[in-house]
């Protein structure tokens, strides 16, 4: 790689750049596998002493076919043509940082480490400029090498890809994995990136103060009744990030508030178990993936769930007074810890610790830990576990072995109550199984963690056939078996049909994507729940104890977030326990050739039981203005007849220099419950909030 001076203004016409070698060639994982991309694109690297650049040309026969709508950082970034790269910078083929822009300069970055989910909310200091001509357009990245992790030494090697998405004809390029199998998360087939010099991150440390003021309306009940006085308030923060070693971070958070943080989405919830809201604070964000330890998708067993962290049930937030945490890579081992202090009126000390070492080319062998103990709190509070995971290629197809096992410790619960669950995944083109045995003993509760309910016995899979029409408009078929997901009690047998507590099986008769993006599907359900007590779903209405089998059909269908305006729609009918159901969704997003987005859910759900008659309605609507790629307005409205209230955020966000923010949030809440003195929309009602506060947050980054 050439060392070289650039100017970062979206123009490759520096002399190092045209002195500095390129790649081209990027071939397509789809529409068309292993297929030239179908407009040509460029790519050159240079660095100098403190940073690594990419230059990316992508060429476009059809400027006027490119799409762009979106500004805002960390938007959904293949709602429009974007180009980017991965760099495995420990060249470990476990974890991999991403950098990609779109043609109005969004800047996008994550942290991908052996999943499938890229934590978006890992936020490097970087920049990116880029330019538009008759030719397509031109992206320019700075990259510091102090936002990297990497091993000190000479002939440096990370691992590289690059990755350009056309969304008009929603094709996916890559220089390297570009098999359909395979993809940008495919670590073991990236390319290299020889740094043929000597390369040192440094010791650095950066601080970033930052001062909340808050203004919080008095608060009123349904009835009118005030609950709170009005309360004003200023807080000061400070959140630090040191390099303690070239491949280890420490971050630092004391006195944190979290005011720029977007409201929880309102749920209906037809089922007697609990609800996971996902995490949104950023300093639980970053490297989230590494504490991740259980069954997450869907949210089932976790044993570190970070909301119970600073956050009640019902999302209250409690002060956290201090936070730090260490994590990154020591030779073979990746190791992680995080402990926090928070105030009143929880007074507890919460502490996890994650070690992985690695194994075979990209497997691993891994523990964690939790505490919870201080005294807002019963005793000692622990939980423990073991996992293990095998990603592995077999004649060019995918298979991943994984297990894990877990026990807890809990004040007044005897013994260890365990869980394990142990699956393999075949996750490839065409063909796509699963199978799970899962086992979660009754009792087992780790206070730091998750668990959407135990004493059962589980397995659940899916066999899907996608096949692939040789051309024509049809991308490819969607034919699901059978998906099952069977749950027997703590003295029962997953094989004899009696003892099931719960089931589910699903198929899918008919589905289908178009090569533009587009979706549909039919689906046919049979569902068993046999609840041993009764249970409130909304209002009054009453599932009682008992044994119900049921069946629902559903049709969707989801249009290409490329479109002008674009959504989904969805109805699903048939039983439900006892009774009927039927429920209409849709969702509907309007993006201008400009800055500005509008988008609307809702979700109706008229239900018929013997124990009484509802019809369950939620409804949302967002709106942002992006002003330019550092100043976005967000505004987010939603209102449940179940909940009986109306709540409301909008969020400022002006990022003057990338490293520095300035938040202005404001948050209300109103009452809609029908016999309601100051109900909402009435004009009186908006004196007599449930909450409501306003809040301006202000960090400032200085690197030392």
């Amino acid at each position: 790689m050439m060392r070289g001076t650039v100017r970062l203004d979206g123009h490759l016409d520096d002399s190092a750049w045209a002195a500095a070698d390129s790649i081209d060639g990027l071939r397509q994982r789809e529409p068309r596998e292993g297929d030239p991309g179908s407009e040509r694109t460029v790519v050159k690297v240079l660095r100098d002493t403190a940073a690594l650049y990419v230059g990316l040309r992508a060429y476009d026969r059809d400027p006027s076919g490119i799409v762009a709508t979106q500004f805002r950082r960390d938007a959904a970034l293949d709602v429009n043509d974007n180009i980017g790269f991965a760099i495995d910078s420990y060249d470990d083929q476990r974890t991999t940082f991403g950098f990609a822009t779109n043609p109005n300069g969004m800047m996008w970055d994550g942290q991908f480490s052996g999943s499938f989910d890229w934590n978006v909310n890992w936020n490097a200091i970087w920049n990116v400029a880029v330019s538009r001509d008759s030719l397509g357009w031109t992206a320019e990245f700075r990259i510091p090498f102090r936002s990297l992790r990497f091993h000190d030494g000479r002939d440096v090697v990370f691992g590289f890809n690059v990755r350009r998405y056309i969304r008009r004809r929603d094709e996916e390029d890559l220089w390297q994995s570009w098999l359909r199998n395979q993809g940008v998360e495919r670590l073991q087939f990236e390319g290299d990136l020889v740094i043929a010099d000597t390369l040192a991150r440094g010791l650095d440390v950066e601080l970033r103060p930052n001062a909340i003021f808050k203004y919080a309306l008095p608060e009123y009940d349904s009835t009118g009744a005030l609950s709170a006085n009005a309360v004003a308030s200023i807080k000061i923060g400070l959140d630090a990030k040191l390099a303690v070693s070239p491949t280890m971070t420490a971050d630092l958070t004391a006195n944190a508030d979290f005011a720029e943080v977007e409201a929880d989405s309102q749920v209906i919830n037809l089922t007697r178990f609990p609800i996971f809201f996902p995490e949104k604070r950023e300093f639980f964000l970053e490297s989230s993936q590494l504490f991740t330890f259980g069954t997450t998708a869907p949210a089932r067993t976790q044993l570190f769930y970070s909301r119970r962290i600073g956050l009640t049930d019902s999302g209250v937030a409690v002060p956290i007074l201090l936070g730090t945490r260490v994590y990154g890579n020591v030779g073979d081992w990746t190791v992680g810890a995080l402990a926090t202090k928070t105030g009143d009126p929880d007074n507890a000390i919460d502490a996890v610790v994650r070690v992985k070492r690695n194994v075979l080319a990209r497997s691993y062998l891994g523990a964690i830990a939790t505490l919870r103990t201080g005294p807002g709190v019963a005793g000692e509070q622990t939980a423990a576990g073991f996992d293990a995971d095998f990603p592995l290629v077999v004649r060019g197809k995918n298979l991943e072995p994984k297990f894990w096992i877990a026990g807890t410790q809990q004040p007044g619960i005897p013994g260890t109550p365990i869980a394990w669950r142990a699956y393999l995944d075949y996750p490839n083109d065409i063909w796509d199984n699963f199978i799970a045995l899962y086992r979660v003993e009754r009792g087992f509760d780790p206070t730091l963690g998750f668990v959407l309910r135990d004493g059962i016995h589980e397995t659940n899979g899916h066999s899907v056939w996608m096949p692939r029409p040789a051309h024509g408009n049809i991308r490819n078929f969607d034919f699901q078996f059978l998906e099952w997901d069977i749950i027997a009690g703590d003295s029962g047998s997953l094989s004899n049909t009696a003892d099931w507590q719960f089931a589910h099986f699903a198929v899918r008769p008919f589905g289908l994507q178009l090569q533009s993006g587009d979706r549909f599907s039919v689906d046919i359900t049979r569902d068993l729940d046999a609840p041993d007590g009764a249970f409130i779903i909304v209002d009054s209405s009453t599932i009682a104890a008992g044994r119900y089998w049921w069946t629902r059909g559903s049709v969707a269908a989801e249009f290409s977030p490329g479109r002008v305006v674009s959504g989904t729609l969805g109805a699903s009918w048939g039983g439900f326990y006892d009774g009927t159901a039927t429920t209409l969704a849709a969702s509907v997003a309007w993006r201008s050739g400009g800055h500005f987005m509008l988008g609307g859910d809702i979700t109706v759900s008229d239900v018929h039981l013997p124990g009484g008659d509802f019809t369950a309605v939620l409804s949302a609507l967002r709106l942002e203005y992006d002003v330019n790629t550092r100043l976005s307005l967000l505004g987010f409205a939603q209102h449940s007849n179940e909940a009986q209230r109306a709540d409301f955020q909008f969020r400022l966000h002006w990022i003057p220099v990338i490293g520095d923010d300035v938040y202005l949030v404001w948050n209300s809440g109103y009452t809609t419950y029908r016999l309601a003195p100051w109900r909402f929309p009435a004009s009186n009602s908006l004196s007599h909030q449930l909450n409501g506060a306003l809040v301006l947050k202000v960090s400032h980054r200085i690197p030392l």
